[in-house]
C-alpha cells in the first residue's frame, strides 16, 4: 500500500486506502492525518490537477529544526511546511508525487541547506567558488557533495576541504564527496544549478 511520509511529520502523511476504501495506483494516497496541499511559488494553494510544491501542516508536523535557521526559513512559510517535493492532487484528494523542487538536501530525513555548506566552504582560504548539491545514495536517498574551484595559485585536496568543513559543520552536513574542478558546469541560462548537477558530474 503506497504512502507518503517524512521525518518532519510522520511515516504516513498520505496513504492509499485498504478495502473497502479506494486505492489509486500511481498515487501515494489521500491525506492521513495532516493537511496536505499543493502550493504555487507565490503561496497560493492550487486546485486539483495543478502541479506545484507539496506542503503539509498539522499537529504531527515538526515546529522546526534545532539550531538551523537557514533550513527553517526555507522550509516553513505561509503557515505550511514546504516538503520540497513536487506533486498534484486529483479531484478526490489523492496525491501523486512528480519530482523534487527544492535545493534542500534530504539526507535520510535530515534537511541540509546547501547555502549553509557553501558558506562554510567559501571560508577555506584556497576556495574561490563552490556549489553544494545532492548526490544519490542507496540507503539515505541523498548525500551532500560539493564542486569547488580553487583560487589561482592555491592548492587543496578533497581531504583538506572535507577536514576544514568538519570543524564547522555537523558530521551529517559535511560533503561526502568534493570535486575540485577548473570550472563548475552551468545551466542553459548561465547560472549555477544544483538540481541535476550530480548527474552532470558523473555522480548521479
Amino acid at each position: 500500500i503506497e504512502s507518503y511520509g517524512m521525518t518532519e511529520a510522520a511515516h504516513q502523511m498520505a496513504s492509499n486506502r485498504l478495502p473497502p476504501g479506494q486505492r489509486k495506483p500511481g498515487s501515494v494516497g489521500a491525506a492521513a492525518g495532516p493537511d496536505v496541499a499543493v502550493m504555487a511559488p507565490d503561496g497560493r494553494l492550487l486546485d486539483a490537477g495543478e502541479t506545484g510544491e507539496i506542503v503539509i501542516r498539522g499537529p504531527n508536523v515538526t515546529a522546526g529544526y534545532e539550531k538551523n535557521p537557514d533550513a527553517n526559513a526555507s522550509a516553513f512559510a505561509h503557515g505550511w511546511f514546504h516538503t520540497g517535493d513536487q506533486g498534484v492532487l486529483d479531484e478526490d484528494g489523492y496525491l501523486r508525487v512528480t519530482g523534487r523542487l527544492k535545493e534542500i538536501i534530504n539526507r535520510g530525513g535530515e534537511k541540509i541547506s546547501p547555502l549553509e555548506v557553501d558558506g562554510v566552504l567559501m571560508d577555506h582560504p584556497a576556495v574561490a567558488q563552490v556549489v553544494s548539491f545532492a548526490m544519490p545514495h542507496d540507503k539515505l536517498g541523498e548525500e551532500v557533495a560539493a564542486a569547488v574551484v580553487l583560487r589561482e595559485g592555491q592548492s587543496a585536496s578533497e581531504s583538506d576541504i572535507r577536514g576544514f568543513a568538519s570543524t564547522r559543520l555537523a558530521d551529517f552536513k559535511v560533503p561526502r564527496k568534493v570535486l575540485i574542478l577548473d570550472e563548475i558546469p552551468k545551466g542553459a541560462t548561465g547560472k549555477l544549478q544544483r538540481i541535476g548537477l550530480a548527474a552532470k558530474l558523473g555522480l548521479g
